[in-house]
């Protein structure tokens, strides 16, 4: 796959987990960190089994996929199979890989909840259980189903816990669901993202979209871009818009049907696609090497939610830069948070279309 050194990460992780630890583990975003739960995984895993050995839980359909997608390339030349179970795809579809006798199971949890229901999926015999990007799951409200889900694995299992800030609520969870955890550290809660070169540009609310076709109009600058808006009405009317202007421009949220969601992430991903527009959906977990820039359409909501929306560029070690608008009053407040907690290196950037 590619590997030569493991990541920071993979290099504390890989260990503890071989050694039978749980774990606890907090780290950048784009730090390999699927490859650091997914390598022990696959390894512990027996292939002459058809039983469900390990669980990974996940905040969304394409973060499933994702880590699917990671550990079945992991698994392969060992013949461990791997389930992507989440709604919006067919039941049928699931039911069947089940059916074939499958190793380990991605799963978001309401997905996994209504398998669980059916008598359609045995966690009886889990040897590993991950929570992936567990504060975001804790966001979306997850809470109740996590703690049964887990009540339903062996007491004897492994357990490990990922997430990207670890508020009192992820403290909790750690101290009620794992067995005197190792925890691992790469940078500090909402740790700013190396190599990204993060710009804001005040600007007034009504001139948002000409602001944005200033920057567009460097194609050579702006080589594909994800930008980011609070709304699924907003990021319809700002796809639309942009593709009246003759811009390559395609949206995603969670109204929409699966498949066209699979579909706009395939060509975003292939570099098909020169603009995303989405909302939160797409700012945890999902690894898009080749994104050049972030554009925050619309302030975030809090620090950490920039945090996460900044690291979908420079990925990996690469470099990226983030642009965030500022419209409103009340977005000073939370810029200068961000400019703190940057230590000063947020910078301001001028629109020549707009403003002189």
């Amino acid at each position: 796959m590619g590997y030569t050194v493991p990541t920071p990460i993979q290099d504390a992780v890989i260990r503890l987990l071989r050694e039978g630890r749980d774990v606890v583990g907090q780290a950048q975003t784009g730090t390999g960190k699927t490859s650091a739960f997914g390598i022990p995984l696959v390894e512990m895993s027996d292939p002459s089994s058809r039983e469900v050995q390990g669980l990974v839980l996940v905040p969304t359909r394409e973060l499933a996929m994702q880590v699917a997608g990671e550990l079945t390339s992991l698994g392969r030349h060992r013949g461990i199979r791997i389930a992507a179970i989440f709604g919006g795809q067919q039941m049928r579809h699931q039911l069947d890989a089940l059916d074939a006798g499958v190793h380990v199971v991605v799963a978001t949890p309401g997905r996994l909840m209504d398998h669980m229901s059916r008598r359609t999926l045995d966690l009886g015999n889990i040897r590993a259980a991950v929570l992936d990007e567990a504060d975001q799951m804790l966001d979306i409200g997850f809470a109740e189903d996590i703690a049964r889900i887990l009540r339903t694995t062996p007491h004897s299992r492994q357990t490990l816990l990922f997430s990207a800030t670890m508020p009192q609520q992820i403290r909790r969870l750690a101290s009620r669901y794992l067995q005197n955890p190792e925890w691992v550290r790469v940078g500090e809660d909402a740790a700013p993202v190396e190599g990204v070169e993060q710009l804001y540009y005040e600007v007034a609310a009504q001139d948002c979209k000409k602001a944005l076709e200033g920057l567009l109009e460097e194609p050579e600058l702006i080589t594909q871009a994800l930008i980011f808006r609070r709304t699924k009405i907003g990021v319809d009317k700002l796809v639309d818009h942009l593709v009246r202007k003759g811009y390559d421009a395609r949206g995603i949220h969670s109204d929409m049907v699966q498949a066209k969601r699979d579909k706009v992430m395939v060509r975003f991903r292939e570099k098909n696609l020169r603009l995303l527009v989405a909302t939160n959906v797409a700012a945890r977990g999902l690894d898009i090497p080749a994104v050049s820039h972030v554009i925050n359409y619309e302030m975030p909501d809090n620090l950490e939610e920039y945090v996460h929306r900044v690291g979908r560029t420079a990925r990996m070690g690469r470099h990226g830069t983030a642009m965030t608008f500022v419209s409103h009053m009340q977005d000073f407040e939370l810029l200068d948070k961000i400019n703190e907690h940057l230590n000063g290196r947020l910078k301001e950037g001028r629109l020549a279309n707009l403003y002189v």
